[in-house]
């Protein structure tokens, strides 16, 4: 395990993060500047990923930028100072590769999947989006309709917004509780100004990660990624050391409530729960197995309680969210409008079964058995090789080997599986639900 972190590590220097007994190699350069350069070089596949992380997301806008981070995400694509949005696009497409992006509450990545001879063209273009955009005025304007498009999506699709409902509804009226996408107002107000400065001044090298896995070489890497970025290290302090992970500090909580939002729907869609653990709580991995074991398969309690024995619901899962210093756990349901006081009643007794007695010893090799193998069938390809660097490297400053990932979810116990349900789940939990419903308060015996 690599657990040294980049800021103590001297810019201009390489460090090898990990050997993997497949012949694999994770290294590290720090550029002047800070900017962090990683590779895992994968043997005998023929394609390589290669993504720009930026340790920005969501729960870093005020509410005068609640969406920029979003925004940004659609805006970076539509021109540079050498590419139109045309231009962009094609160049990938003229390879037969995958150019996107995603944003989440605390980074945004863009990136590209190509043949490994094309890794320079795809280090070019992405490397130019996020260093070049024009984030011209008029193409605000024009994206401006694709987002609130993209927000009356989520809002026509209650399986998706309940999650929405339910961060906020726990997390509170804060960065951390606030929807990705923005609300319809706060993309109404964005103005080019605000967006603009605020891709200035966050997308700094000292706040970025380039990572590249596949076929790679880390010295071809690294000469690739100098000119594609030169003119930003330029400009950077060549005394600048790159950021450390966030602190694993508190957010605001609301707290235990119920919020309904009626919508004439043929389902209702419910999310009950609470808060979870943070992302580098050492009880992460006992939650995630006890996440398996009562919500994250076929055989898991919920998904047999409420479906294979009584048909209540077609989707029924359990889910565990970790940021710096917050978490979220739920349960989610949807049902017929006039099963939803039954299903609520399972879900809860489920909750609190689990909470006084924990789970069975045979509940907790299966759940640890399926993190293992979805952890290990997750890496077959460059394209998540490529995600688990660039977000160790900048959400939990520390480089796992696949063995050492694994021996972490084998060595939780039943003890700490019962110990970390017992604080979670033993509390009054918080209930969002989306749905034909016309009064709240028929839902409050539910978590009381």
């Amino acid at each position: 395990m690599a657990t040294l972190l980049a800021a103590e590590q001297k810019p201009g220097t390489t460090r090898t993060l990990l050997r993997e007994p497949d012949g694999g190699v994770v290294r590290r350069t720090v550029l002047p500047g800070g900017l962090r350069v990683l590779s895992e070089h994968v043997p005998g596949v023929r394609s390589a990923a290669y993504g720009v992380w930026v340790g920005v997301g969501s729960r870093d806008e005020s509410v005068r930028q609640m969406g920029c981070s979003h925004y940004l995400e659609h805006l970076l694509f539509k021109g540079t100072h050498r590419r139109s949005a045309l231009d962009i696009s094609a160049a990938l497409d003229a390879v037969g590769g995958e150019l996107n992006a995603f944003t989440a509450k605390e980074y945004t990545c863009f990136y590209a999947r190509v043949l490994d001879a094309d890794l320079p063209l795809a280090v070019d273009v992405v490397s130019d989006v996020v260093t070049s955009a024009l984030i011209r005025g008029e193409d605000v304007e024009a994206e401006r309709g694709v987002i609130l498009e993209e927000i009356a999506m989520r809002d026509d699709d209650p399986s998706d917004a309940v999650h929405d409902v339910f961060a906020e509804q726990v997390l509170g009226d804060t960065p951390l509780g606030r929807p990705v996408i923005g609300t319809v107002e706060s993309i109404g107000a964005l103005s080019r100004a605000t967006v603009h400065g605020y891709w200035r001044r966050n997308y700094t090298p000292e706040r970025m990660v380039v990572a590249a896995a596949g076929n790679v070489d880390h010295g071809a890497l690294l000469r690739l990624v100098r000119r594609a970025f030169a003119g930003v290290l330029e400009r950077a302090d060549v005394d600048v050391r790159p950021s450390v992970p966030r602190p694993d500090t508190a957010a605001t909580r609301r707290g235990s409530a119920v919020h309904l939002t009626p919508r004439r729907t043929e389902q209702a869609n419910l999310v009950l729960g609470g808060t979870g653990v943070s992302r580098l709580d050492e009880r992460r991995y006992a939650l995630s197995v006890l996440n398996a074991a009562l919500g994250g398969g076929m055989s898991s309690r919920l998904f047999q309680e409420v479906r294979e024995k009584r048909g209540l619901a077609y989707s029924v899962y359990s889910y565990n969210t970790q940021y710096s210093g917050a978490g979220l756990f739920g349960v989610y349901a949807g049902c017929q409008p006039g099963k939803v006081d039954q299903v609520i009643e399972l879900c809860r007794a489920q909750l609190d079964e689990v909470a006084a007695h924990g789970v069975t010893a045979e509940e907790m090799a299966r759940g640890q058995g399926q993190l293992k193998g979805q952890y290990v069938l997750g890496l077959e390809d460059t394209g998540s090789r490529m995600v688990r660097i660039g977000k160790s490297e900048l959400v939990y400053g520390e480089h796992l080997s696949v063995d050492e990932a694994l021996g972490r979810i084998d060595a939780v116990t039943l003890d700490d599986v019962r110990a970390v349900a017992a604080e979670v789940l033993d509390r009054t939990p918080s209930l969002s639900v989306i749905g034909p419903f016309d009064d709240e308060t028929r839902f409050t015996s539910a978590v009381a």
